[in-house]
């Protein structure tokens, strides 16, 4: 007789839901992967590209990677043969100990690393090996968030201190600039915003395509790309008109405010229509309700993937300041709630005292010049990420991954269009394999990441793998050794949580505090001059703007299109793009055209165009949809290039140009030329 049980434990994909699971086993080992039915955010149930690649690849023995493999083909052809743990171990070690002892340093040792999980033991253990190591990182913010986060730290003191959600109860207006809840939060699109309008709260987006949760608030600004700032600007206009302005807490909280003046005077709402294709008349309703107030700013991350992306993000938080949305109910807002605001210190995970002799840093846009130059980097090792297929300059990142004379590393479940180019492999185990801690970076929630099964073959935690390279290098700091039982328990120490993992475990998702938190309560700001900072010299060091300016990009040149790269409502970035259900679910790969672009250019719907500037070109099938707007193309994110016609994603089209602030990807200022290619009809 089979016995059945169901083990509670967390989604750590770089997703806001962080949703609850409930993992079926039959006599111990996993038979299905479900939502649970008590968390708070799933409610029982998984998105849908989730409950397709649990249940899917992510469990396929086939797929998966279970025994180290060394490469017997060329740089790129995905020919290898299996090692022991040992063998795998020792080639690195002596390989990584060779370029030590000829460069003076680790520095000529490149590691790459994102959100391939977002568990704080197996996304941040492994930085301590690296930082014994003294190796290179890679930035990973860059490619994804960095401009955001610079410009917020330089205005506010902190990116990571967000609005407490449940503070939508006293909110009268929820307002969604750049981002896209029905494809990167679908369960808080579903419980928080669509809840929050049905109680009565009014929800706008600001966004350039008319995606799922724009299209079901209650106003839509369908604003041309590149226009954010001045849009921002109008709607100070417009609040200063109105009387709406905080005059009371810019006086006691607020640094700079009279140097916006000037810009704001200009932009007039008549002026911001012409030039964002917002009409007047909804820029006006859209900046009473957000002045009026309480209202909260959600902050998208797509929103600063531009050339002025910092710009925009210093003009929204001029928003907060003018209005006083701040420190009271049912105001302020939310980039990301990071780990400080539940009590833990991430440097207790990633030890940055270990790195005695300093280690280097490069922004992802560096980053294939980097890899082509053996001076700069003679290894490599990428973990908890892909980037052939996620980062710019795609081209020219997998002409460098083909050098012969750089020695790669790769840790992986499965093998990916990274791992294809890679020395040695090492197979990691999955988050259904192993116990960690998940803090949502929307909620202010701490879950258990529970193992439910055991890892498959010979795969083995992030944790442990970097434990044993750490071994095999010779090093002796206890940190780089320390178990994940006891690095979990510390941090639960750090936590409002009264209790051990095993407690957690049961729970699965607890709330930390019983009412809702008020943001920067207090008005106390980690700035030079603890008030919010909207002029700042420190910006004017770094030879920008000292406060943000009403800028508008231009629009594209005649006959060329802008192209943006949202997140694909089948995939996680690039996670799950090897899954065969998710593969038809994509389709072919498209670009998404307006009709006037599409009847400009003598395009029908399954149409084949190629997209090409000086950075690459790319082969797509044309969809026609109104969802987005003449002058720009949708072409979803996280296409695995190998399962492509052409071997590329839409990361060929992007080139190196680095966003105003922080060093930061501008993926969504790609302009392209269209050439038709072939006709269906």
């Amino acid at each position: 007789m089979s016995i059945q049980d169901i083990v509670k434990t967390t989604c750590p994909r770089d997703c806001y839901d962080a949703c609850g699971i409930a993992v079926v086993r039959k006599d111990g080992k996993i038979a299905k992967v479900l939502g649970d039915p008590d968390h708070a955010v799933s409610e029982g149930r998984l998105c849908g590209k989730c409950a397709i690649a649990y249940n899917g690849v992510w469990r396929d023995e086939k797929a998966r990677l279970s025994r180290p493999l060394r490469r017997i083909g060329a740089k790129g052809d995905g020919l290898f043969e299996p090692i022991s743990w040992d063998e795998a171990l020792k080639l690195i070690a002596e390989r990584f100990k060779d370029i030590i002892a000829e460069a003076g340093d680790g520095r000529p040792i490149v590691q790459t690393h994102y959100t391939g999980t977002v568990g704080l033991i197996g996304g941040w253990f492994p930085s301590r090996f690296f930082n014994r190591l003294g190796a290179t990182e890679v930035d990973p913010d860059t490619v994804c968030n960095k401009a955001g986060h610079a410009a917020l730290e330089l205005t506010f003191g902190d990116s990571l201190h967000a609005f407490d959600p449940r503070t939508i109860r006293d909110s009268k207006t929820l307002l969604i600039w750049g981002a896209n809840p029905s494809h990167s939060a679908p369960h808080q699109d579903r419980v928080f915003v669509k809840k929050a309008r049905a109680a009565g709260t009014k929800v706008i987006v600001v966004d350039p395509i008319g995606h799922g949760t724009a299209a079901a608030a209650d106003l839509h600004l369908k604003l041309a790309p590149g226009t954010d700032a001045l849009l921002a600007f109008a709607f100070l206009h417009v609040m200063q008109e109105h009387g709406l302005v905080d005059s009371d807490f810019l006086e006691r909280h607020v640094h700079g405010a009279d140097a916006l003046l000037p810009g704001i005077a200009q932009s007039t709402p008549a002026r911001a229509a012409a030039l964002t294709g917002v009409p007047e008349e909804t820029i006006v309703e859209a900046a009473l309700a957000y002045g009026n107030g309480p209202s909260l700013l959600w902050l998208g991350q797509g929103v600063q993937r531009q050339p002025s992306g910092g710009n925009v993000f210093r003009a929204l938080s001029a928003l907060v300041a003018f209005s006083g949305n701040l420190s009271k109910p049912g105001a302020g807002f939310l980039y990301m709630n990071g780990a400080g605001g539940r009590g833990v210190d991430m440097s207790t995970v990633i030890c940055p005292e270990l790195a005695v002799g300093g280690t280097g840093m490069v922004s992802h846009m560096d980053f294939a010049q980097v890899l082509a130059d053996p001076a700069r980097s003679r290894a490599l090792v990428n973990w908890n990420n892909n980037p052939a297929a996620s980062s710019p300059q795609q081209a020219q990142l997998r002409k460098a991954l083909k050098r012969e004379d750089l020695f790669h590393v790769a840790v992986d479940l499965f093998h990916t269009d990274t791992t294809a180019y890679a020395d040695v492999v090492l197979p990691a185990a999955s988050f259904l394999e192993c116990d960690d801690l998940v803090l949502s970076y929307f909620d202010l929630t701490l879950s258990a990441q529970v193992k439910a099964g055991e890892p498959l073959g010979e795969a083995l935690p992030n944790s442990e793998i970097f434990r044993r390279l750490a071994a095999a290098m010779g090093f002796t700091e206890p940190a780089l050794f320390e178990s994940d039982d006891a690095l979990i328990e510390r941090l639960l120490e750090q936590t409002a949580f009264k209790g051990g993992f095993a407690d957690l475990a049961k729970k699965g998702t607890v709330t930390l505090f019983a009412e809702p938190r008020l943001q920067f309560e207090g008005g106390s700001f980690a700035t030079p001059s603890g008030r919010i900072e909207l002029s700042s010299s420190r910006a004017a060091d770094l030879g920008l703007s000292a406060f943000p300016t009403p800028h508008a990009d231009a629009p594209p040149a005649p006959g060329r299109i802008r192209i943006l790269s949202p997140a694909s409502m089948w995939q996680m970035n690039s996670s799950y793009g090897n899954d065969e259900t998710i593969k038809k679910r994509l389709g072919p790969p498209a670009v998404q055209l307006h009709p006037d672009d599409a009847a400009r250019n003598g395009l029908v719907a399954g149409d084949t165009v190629k997209l090409s500037n000086a950075s690459g070109q790319l082969e797509l099938v044309v969809e026609i949809s109104a969802m987005t707007q003449p002058g720009v193309g949708v072409v979803y994110k996280g296409r695995w290039p190998s399962s492509a016609p052409d071997d590329a994603n839409v990361n060929i089209l992007v080139s190196d140009r680095k966003s105003d602030f922080g060093e930061s990807t501008t993926v969504h200022a790609a302009e392209v030329d269209i050439l038709r290619m072939g006709t269906c009809r």
